[in-house]
């Protein structure tokens, strides 16, 4: 029912957006004239193309966000030719290479419709900046203090309404919280959109200066800045597989395991969503699951693997992990946010859980998340102790059980929505990994191999 509501929201969105830029649009073309400092449809061309290069290789950044460097040109156009020529250039200029691949169905199929808001959602915008321009300064530009308050005003204007519609439709195709992504994308994007507002203005003066021989030297700048989104998505790609393997020698001890961290990552994020967390607590969701087990480095395999109920000693041993998991990873700065959850996502919600004792609201709202999951993939899988997993439903049932004492009973509710509408993550049992057998001498390299 909730896709079902979301994706009517989606349709009235991209719908209305268009309808109005259409309206808009046909206002314009019907009032307004090319203000002479553009130089006509000519440097209009030129300008274009400018915004076609800038648009041509968008970054997509972690939350989903294609991000590319249209701003400056696309206002020094408005500036310079007024509402007809932030019209045409943005209508225009903001054309990717994927949108012309899909036209020519080779790859990437965007629909009609998809692509007609991404237009849409950066026209209107642009539109609404004109006008703001024309209020502060006027027809025409010149290089002087007002027009460069001017610009930066428009600027404001097309990140804030560009940035909501983009979000909106995040928001609704993906039935996320609007405010997690719009307050995400305005912390990754609003610094280097700001720099690019004076940077705007700078080329439209020297656009009337030196003409569109001007504008060459600000080629890179523009190519900095995408490359600088390009960097930092590549960084943490690299970090995100670094951590993957630190994960993936903690599940490589343990057939049993192996994958558990993975899956608990995919569940403690859709769980994260559901519950509307922002970016960066989605972010620390993925990495504390992959990492949530990394103190089993130091639990001895005797103990790690054993079919047998646990002693005394031996569950001492096992509940130390949590800690000895904070503990390896508290030199690494970028994984502070993780810590307070890969300690505590053994803590129950009536404080009889390790390693602290917390109870309810003292144990943090992510490591309740990351305790939820963490249990239903533990449950819906093979285990030394139990060779036969549960079913999703006879999982969920546990949960529902131990509402309130194990669990918190908000996470369990919204783990049982999500399930409604996301089941199949119980691997299957089909065939489940042979025991494998703890050498007691010699241990080797091969016997830290996944099975």
């Amino acid at each position: 029912m909730t896709r079902l509501v979301g994706a009517s929201k989606l349709t009235w969105l991209v719908a209305g957006v268009i309808a109005s830029t259409v309206a808009a649009s046909a206002a314009v073309i019907a009032t307004a004239n090319l203000q002479p400092e553009i130089g006509g449809w000519l440097g209009l061309a030129f300008w274009v193309v400018i915004a076609l290069g800038s648009a041509a290789a968008p970054v997509r950044m972690p939350g989903g966000t294609l991000v590319n460097t249209t701003f400056a040109p696309l206002l020094a156009a408005a500036a310079l030719g007024g509402p007809l020529a932030a019209l045409v250039a943005a209508a225009l200029g903001v054309t990717e290479w994927r949108e012309v691949r899909s036209l020519l169905r080779r790859a990437d199929s965007i629909p009609w419709y998809g692509t007609a808001y991404n237009h849409a959602a950066v026209a209107g915008p642009l539109l609404a900046g004109a006008a703001v321009y024309l209020l502060i300064a006027g027809t025409g530009f010149e290089p002087t203090a007002m027009h460069l308050v001017a610009i930066t005003a428009a600027g404001v204007v097309l990140f804030a309404m560009n940035t909501t519609l983009t979000a909106l439709a995040i928001a609704f195709r993906e039935g996320r919280p609007f405010r997690a992504i719009f307050m995400s994308n305005v912390r990754q994007f609003g610094i280097s959109m700001a720099g690019l507002a004076p940077l705007a203005w700078l080329m439209a003066a020297m656009w009337v200066v030196a003409g569109p021989i001007g504008i060459l030297p600000f080629a890179l700048p523009l190519y900095t800045t995408r490359a600088g989104y390009q960097k930092v998505v590549e960084i943490r790609d690299m970090f995100t597989q670094t951590v993957k393997s630190l994960a993936g020698a903690v599940d490589a001890k343990d057939p049993f395991t192996a994958g558990h961290s993975l899956r608990v990552q995919i569940i403690a994020r859709d769980l994260g969503k559901e519950m509307g967390c922002s970016e960066e607590d989605l972010e620390a969701l993925e990495w504390g699951g992959l990492l949530h087990d990394i103190g089993k480095i130091g639990v001895p395999d005797a103990v790690l693997l054993k079919q047998g109920a646990l002693t005394r000693d031996e569950r001492i041993l096992m509940n130390a992990h949590p800690v000895k998991g904070e503990e390896i990873l508290r030199p690494v700065e970028k994984l502070r946010p993780e810590l307070p959850i890969i300690r505590h996502h053994h803590e129950w919600y009536n404080g009889s859980g390790y390693p602290d004792g917390l109870i309810a609201d003292q144990i943090p709202f992510l490591a309740r998340i990351m305790h939820v999951a963490d249990s239903f993939e533990a449950m819906t899988a093979a285990r030394p102790y139990r060779m036969t997993p549960l079913a999703e439903e006879e999982a969920l049932s546990e949960l529902r059980k131990f509402s309130g004492i194990q669990f918190d009973p908000d996470v369990v509710v919204a783990f049982e929505r999500l399930l409604q509408r996301r089941p199949g993550w119980a691997r299957s049992s089909a065939a489940p990994p042979p025991v494998r057998s703890i050498p007691l001498l010699g241990k080797h390299e091969a016997g830290a191999q996944p099975a």
